[in-house]
């Protein structure tokens, strides 16, 4: 890459290292962008560091010269409290910049953090801008970015997110995207306790796991997705792509936005899915529910 092109990316700060937020800064970092980091746990970032990250004690440090800052927290209580504060993100972020928020927060928290922007910094730009994606894509520089906010005044995020993803969806002005997020990741989730069911009404019957899979293959029920979920069942290994935890949050904040619908399928996944995180599975993959309903229906 040319001292010219690189001299032409933005500077971009990331604040929080969970797997996908480490996953954007070290792809970040391949491409050549100058990237600074911040985790509240600072030993998520050491290999970021090694690899050519500036690390920062504090988020107002860590995005002190940065044209871009991405957060990717846990959730909106975290998010206020890194973006307030004398040394939050906001008391150090250069005038005009730019925050891409790329966590899962919300319509209500994305509200908050839109109106708390407005009122301390008018002049900032702001993207809400979750991804559709799990750990393994997000490494790979192939989850789709789900952005909206104004577009023409934001142009330097564009190659921010062209490092980080395969895809950027445009959906309006900011606080659109989340909610989409909330109904992509309600199928999602559906799809899992779909087939973590049939699946054990197909061992039920007589049929592997295998079997079924050869059935839906190559016709419109054999979704990607699925077939990753059922290498998990046969394998046992539920290794994190997202954390069971994380998408009982998830459907949560999509049955809270879903306020005034029935939705009776996200309720019971919820109770079902509260169940196994209170029985210990929270940890894992979601695609667990298929041993957690397992566990049960052998007692």
């Amino acid at each position: 890459m040319s001292q010219q092109t690189c001299q032409q990316q933005p500077v971009v700060a990331v604040l929080g290292l969970g797997a996908m937020g480490h996953a954007f800064a070290a792809n970040l970092i391949k491409k050549g962008f100058t990237t600074r980091v911040w985790n509240r746990t600072a030993s998520r970032g050491d290999d970021l560091v090694a690899a050519g990250a500036l690390r920062g004690l504090t988020p107002r440090e860590a995005v002190q010269g940065a044209d871009v800052v991405i957060t990717m927290l846990s959730d909106a209580a975290t998010s206020l409290e890194v973006y307030q504060g004398d040394n939050g993100l906001l008391a150090g972020l250069k005038q005009g910049g730019i925050i891409a928020q790329m966590g899962t927060l919300g319509v209500e928290g994305t509200e908050s953090l839109i109106a708390l922007i407005k009122a301390q910094r008018p002049d900032v730009v702001f993207f809400d801008a979750p991804v559709s994606g799990t750990k393994a894509p997000a490494e790979q520089a192939q989850i789709v970015v789900l952005a909206s906010g104004d577009r023409e005044k934001g142009a330097a995020v564009e190659p921010v997110f062209a490092a980080i993803s395969k895809a950027t969806k445009w959906l309006g002005e900011a606080g659109r995207a989340s909610k989409m997020k909330l109904v992509v990741n309600a199928w999602l989730i559906a799809m899992m306790e779909g087939i973590a069911e049939s699946t054990q009404l197909a061992e039920e019957l007589g049929f592997t796991t295998d079997d079924l899979w050869n059935v839906l293959e190559g016709g419109p029920l054999a979704a990607p997705y699925i077939k990753g979920k059922m290498e998990m069942f046969k394998s046992g290994d539920y290794t994190p792509q997202m954390q069971l935890t994380w998408a009982l949050k998830d459907i949560n904040l999509a049955i809270d936005a879903g306020s005034k619908l029935e939705l009776p399928v996200m309720k019971r996944i919820s109770q079902t899915w509260q169940s196994a995180v209170d029985g210990g599975y929270g940890d894992q993959d979601l695609a667990v529910v298929y041993r957690y309903l397992g566990s049960k229906s052998s007692q």
